[in-house]
């Protein structure tokens, strides 16, 4: 907080405070800290990366970008590096800040989220030249940048997305201009300033990751037909995503995801729910790769839903379901088909959709609601994104991945299994073929999170592109030589 003293600071925190108070809502000592930083940013000012318009941002981000090039590879890593240090400086308070504007899922998850992407997102390295050479000379192949990148960002990842979408582009050297959702506008200014104030430390021009304080579905398009933008990288719903995919750009974009985990009767059933209990409530579940539904093998599927309860769940009774549907459901979908979610729960706690139904549990002890449904019931077909997780049983493991196939509804985007059968694994990754397939742990640990690997929060299966990187936002360039060069 840089634009009060310290003496406005207590009077915004002890007005929060109160406000809390009487409400009767219980708020940890970060919370009340955070929601006192968006009080004081309520009207975003301009600088640091802000600008009043879609094209005085574009504007300079070109300044930018043609500053960039003259500092070299070098200063491209030392930017980074600089990016990195300060994003893990403030992950949590950044975490917090989020949860206090969006509302959605748990402060704790989002700055494991943060540091995730500050630490594993890749960086220059990724664009090592690689030669070749014969008889008939040398090949080299480099990566050059493609100029100002325009990035359409989610309220559900806010600030882990503009983090990772930062270090990518930039390690690419480009410029970025941000059209964040309306709903994280405040924090993701914040995270915006931050990283230019990074940028500038470490030797970079100023405003090579720019925003607007008061984006739009107008502005994204305006971003999204702005002649001075290169490549379009928009994570967000289906509605953003059709409208770049129109435009004549090159667009790279992030969609849904309906992930299945398998269990079959070969898995650790233990290790198992506890993997899927911790994957499937993780930051109650807002993420794309959470996953959100549970197909078993018949055998052993008594034993995982007693052990999910043994692990942070709550198993509904059938009468409690039959409520459950009434509050997260605006409407029922008919058979194998999605029905339509009530967005009031959306990344809500456990615990406060269980108090819906007349059920009181302990909010941190129980992270995730367990419902034992058939086959076609809409939970199995809905991306519900809340910590709600269908449990269905199937015969063997050919009906398990072929419902798994069905209910991802194509989207090739992240499914899991819970198997020791090697054969079993490789045949449900190949039916699926997704953008991230993991087994044998939480569907995070595809993203790098105790699991090896890259991490990316912008999953372009609509497009290909798989988890961004730098490479994505880059030009192969090629240089030959011929008869010469090869020293061999």
């Amino acid at each position: 907080m840089s634009s009060v003293d310290q003496a406005q600071v207590q009077e915004i925190v002890e007005r929060v405070r109160a406000r809390f108070a009487e409400s009767g809502s219980p708020m940890t000592g970060a919370g009340i800290r955070a929601q006192a930083e968006l009080e004081e940013i309520a009207d975003i000012k301009l600088g640091d990366g802000i600008f009043r318009t879609i094209d005085e941002a574009v504007a300079a981000a070109t300044r930018a970008f043609r500053e960039y090039q003259k500092i070299g590879l070098g200063g491209r890593y030392a930017v980074v590096d600089a990016i990195r240090r300060s994003m893990l400086e403030e992950s949590e308070r950044l975490a917090h800040m989020a949860h206090q504007e969006t509302g959605l899922g748990r402060p704790e998850d989002k700055a494991i989220k943060n540091r995730l992407v500050a630490t594993k997102s890749p960086g220059p390295e990724d664009l090592e030249p690689f030669a070749v050479t014969g008889d008939s000379g040398m090949m080299v192949t480099e990566f050059a940048p493609f100029g100002v990148i325009g990035a359409v960002t989610p309220t559900t990842n806010p600030t882990s997305t503009i983090i990772n979408n930062t270090i990518a582009i930039l390690s690419g050297g480009n410029a970025a201009v941000f059209n964040v959702h309306p709903n994280a506008k405040r924090v993701s200014a914040e995270n915006i300033r931050l990283i230019n104030r990074a940028i500038v430390s470490a030797g970079g021009p100023p405003n090579l990751a720019t925003a607007i304080p008061e984006p739009t579905i107008e502005s994204a398009q305006e971003l999204m037909r702005h002649p001075d933008v290169r490549v379009l990288l928009v994570t967000g719903g289906p509605g953003v995503v059709r409208e770049a995919l129109q435009s004549e750009k090159r667009a790279v974009t992030a969609g849904p995801g309906n992930p299945p985990a398998v269990v079959d009767e070969t898995a650790d059933v233990d290790a198992a729910a506890k993997a899927i209990v911790s994957g499937g409530s993780f930051d109650n579940n807002v993420i794309c790769t959470d996953e959100k539904t549970t197909i078993v093998v018949e055998s052993v599927a008594d034993r995982l839903i007693l052990a999910m309860g043994r692990s942070g769940a709550y198993v509904l009774k059938e009468h409690e379901l039959r409520k459950l549907e009434k509050v997260i459901f605006e409407e029922l979908g008919p058979p194998n088909k999605p029905g339509v979610i009530n967005r009031k729960w959306i990344g809500q706690n456990a615990s406060s959709i269980l108090a819906e139904i007349g059920i009181q549990v302990d909010s941190e002890e129980t992270r995730l609601v367990v419902a034992d449904v058939p086959n076609e019931h809409c939970l199995v077909w809905t991306e519900q994104m809340m910590p709600v997780m269908p449990v269905t049983r199937v015969q063997n493991i050919d009906q398990a991945i072929d419902l798994a196939v069905k209910s991802e509804h194509g989207f090739r985007h992240t499914a899991s299994i819970h198997s020791t059968n090697v054969e079993r694994i490789t045949r449900m990754a190949v039916a699926m073929n997704c953008s991230i397939f993991v087994a044998n742990g939480p569907n995070y640990a595809g993203l790098g999170e105790g699991g090896e690997g890259f991490t990316s929060f912008s999953i372009a299966s609509p497009t290909g592109d798989g988890l961004t990187r730098p490479r994505t936002f880059s030009r192969e360039r090629r240089v030959t030589m011929v008869g010469a060069l090869r020293i061999v």
